[in-house]
């Protein structure tokens, strides 16, 4: 049986995940950001007691297929910006769609109605904290970091940074 599971982001919500299921005498198979996949199924009580432990955590069960379908969005925006080498020259809209199996029109209409704000400006946000995140570990130069991401540029990189914080990148490795 496959559960979803809203605001899984990293290895760290893949271990509570587990360490939940386990507690209810589930077994799990697989963890996955936003999925997970146990041998039992599950009674209706049973999964709405698992929900209300995981909401302790800020993680929570969906049932809804639209709510599932934005989760696997999201999940997917952060593979691909995180992931870029698996996604070398790819466009966003067909990696979605393909991922997906549905258009991409279909997926940012669904995306914007449940999470009010459109998949692209989410896209944007994302991949600003993995600038912030890539900054902050100073492994890359700027440069690096913008064609890692797939920016056109380095200006690109700094205008998008700039208009989605208010921060200059220099004035962001300064104050760090």
């Amino acid at each position: 049986m496959d559960l979803y599971i809203k605001n899984m982001v990293s290895l760290r919500c893949k271990i509570v995940v587990r360490k939940e299921i386990e507690a209810f005498g589930l077994h799990c198979i697989n963890v996955e950001l936003g999925k997970v996949e146990i041998t039992e199924n599950i009674s209706s009580e049973k999964f709405y007691e698992l929900n209300s432990s995981l909401k302790k955590t800020g993680l929570e069960l969906l049932e809804d297929q639209n709510l599932i379908l934005v989760e696997k969005m999201r999940n997917l925006i952060i593979k691909f910006i995180y992931n870029p080498e698996e996604n070398v020259k790819i466009n966003f809209s067909d990696y979605m769609s393909e991922k997906l199996h549905f258009s991409y029109g279909h997926l940012a209409g669904l995306f914007s109605e449940v999470r009010h704000m459109s998949i692209a400006h989410y896209f944007i946000l994302i991949k600003t904290e993995r600038v912030k995140q890539l900054i902050c570990d100073e492994e890359l130069t700027l440069s690096e970091i913008a064609d890692s991401l797939q920016y056109s540029s380095l200006a690109h990189l700094s205008n998008q940074f700039k208009k989605t914080t208010g921060l200059a990148q220099v004035n962001l490795k300064i104050q760090i």
